[in-house]
């Protein structure tokens, strides 16, 4: 097994059971209060790139009209296509519970860099995309801690999509190349420990906080000078792993 190995597996399944157990009148009252509000099905399938390049499909609660035809694969907070009830699912995160089921399926992990489509997977650097595709996908993760407000940041832009790709994507890359370098059982029950703080404190009607910052809290100007820095970073890691090498 990958990573910190059967600990890790063993752990994914059984807190993701013991979650399903505990949120299931949560799961209910979703499932029935999304089949009443809008037309159309209780949950929303997409193919998602997992670990190794294979494709799965990613179960949430549905969050958007069914008439809403197509459009960005990424969604602002502002997005018209999305439920008035698919509004409060999306900010306590609770369209992510039926993700659960992938996790007992051996799709995903509980933590973990967060799947994307293959469209967006054929866009990352080809060295970076063997590191973060060698694990499971997570439900959270030190990367989806930090841009819990992505949907934030996405609100007024003209052309979201080409603004994720451009600006949040390439950070999003190395953070999650960074947590795969670093991933320890140790480690992801600390990511666990910050997700959970979060949860708790929304519920308790506080805003919280955690180790991992948030990328609402950084302009556009930031965002995007953050996205070379880190570039930057990989390049000088990687000639000195070379060098390494060549010394070797």
């Amino acid at each position: 097994m990958d990573g910190p190995g059967a600990a890790s597996r063993l752990l994914d399944f059984s807190v993701a059971m013991f979650l399903l157990l505990l949120c299931a009148p949560v799961l209910l009252w979703a499932a029935v209060a999304v089949k009443l509000t809008s037309a159309g099905p209780v949950f929303y399938r997409q193919e998602r790139v997992g670990r190794g390049g294979r494709l799965f499909q990613i179960w949430k609660f549905r969050t958007m009209f069914t008439a809403s035809g197509a459009g960005p694969l990424v969604t602002a907070q502002d997005d018209p296509r999305i439920t008035p009830l698919g509004r409060h699912l999306r900010s306590w995160k609770l369209d992510e519970l039926p993700q659960l089921f992938n996790v007992l399926r051996g799709d995903m992990s509980l933590v973990g860099p967060r799947p994307q489509v293959l469209r967006f997977v054929d866009r990352f650097d080809p060295g970076l995309r063997r590191v973060v595709l060698s694990v499971r996908p997570g439900i959270t993760g030190p990367t989806a801690l930090f841009f819990r407000h992505e949907e934030f940041l996405l609100s007024g832009q003209p052309q979201r999509e080409q603004f994720y790709l451009s600006q949040i994507m390439p950070v999003k890359l190395q953070m999650d190349a960074e947590y795969v370098r670093r991933r320890s059982l140790p480690y992801d029950l600390q990511v666990l420990a910050d997700t959970a703080h979060l949860v708790l404190s929304r519920l308790a009607g506080r805003a919280g906080s955690s180790s991992i910052p948030t990328a609402a809290e950084l302009s556009v100007q930031q965002t995007a000078e953050l996205a070379r820095q880190t570039a930057e970073l990989a390049q000088m890691v990687d000639m000195a792993r070379s060098a390494v090498t060549r010394s070797a």
